[in-house]
């Protein structure tokens, strides 16, 4: 059995001695990493024209402490989502399960709170299309948001796979690889989070 666990893990390796299915994520996620590089360098060739846009600007609406709190969510979902590979390995397969379900949970309070956050500003006026800033901050905070929901959904159907039995401490190339796209949403949250909230627009 070893053998043949041996035989298929060679089968799917690469020169690099990295997967087939690894090298693939890293491969979507320098793509995504230069889609959201665009975004944000947007965000940023617009800004001087969001300081004064009449209440309905940076200013006015955005809640830096509110969502301060929802990036440390966000934060330590990675923490969770690691605790629970590292289950995974030591065959721990019930830890795994609460770990990953605590980081899909985590994920689902973030969406939460920033939906509620963009109900804020519609109730304010804010909308796509009301202004320079409306267009920026929902198109660039509403690609990394589905993302997010992307990520709690792949988390779900791990745990959901766990629970069938599909998913042995030999398959943990798996939760790994789903490890690698949620760090990097929580990286690119990170990033957006300090030019879009924290850099002063003054």
């Amino acid at each position: 059995m070893a053998a043949d666990h041996h035989a298929g893990h060679d089968e799917h390796a690469t020169t690099t001695g990295t997967s087939h299915n690894k090298l693939m994520m890293w491969a979507f996620l320098a793509s995504d990493c230069m889609f959201f590089g665009t975004l944000v360098m947007m965000y940023m060739v617009y800004r001087p024209d969001m300081a004064e846009l009449g209440g309905l600007g940076p200013n006015d609406l955005l809640d830096i402490p509110f969502s301060s709190l929802m990036t440390f969510v966000l934060l330590m979902s990675s923490l969770a989502f690691v605790l629970g590979l590292s289950a995974l390995q030591r065959g721990n397969h019930k830890g795994m399960r609460i770990w990953l379900s605590t980081t899909a949970f985590m994920g689902l309070l973030f969406l939460g709170g920033e939906f509620f956050e963009y109900m804020k500003f519609w109730d304010e006026g804010l909308k796509l299309g009301t202004n320079i800033f409306g267009t920026a901050y929902f198109v660039t905070t509403g690609f990394h948001k589905i993302h997010v929901a992307i990520g709690v959904i792949w988390l779900i159907g791990l745990v959901a796979m766990s629970y069938r039995g599909q998913l042995g401490t030999h398959q943990s190339e798996k939760v790994e690889i789903a490890g690698l796209y949620w760090h990097f949403v929580d990286i690119v949250w990170i990033v957006i989070f300090t030019f879009v909230f924290l850099v002063p627009y003054r």
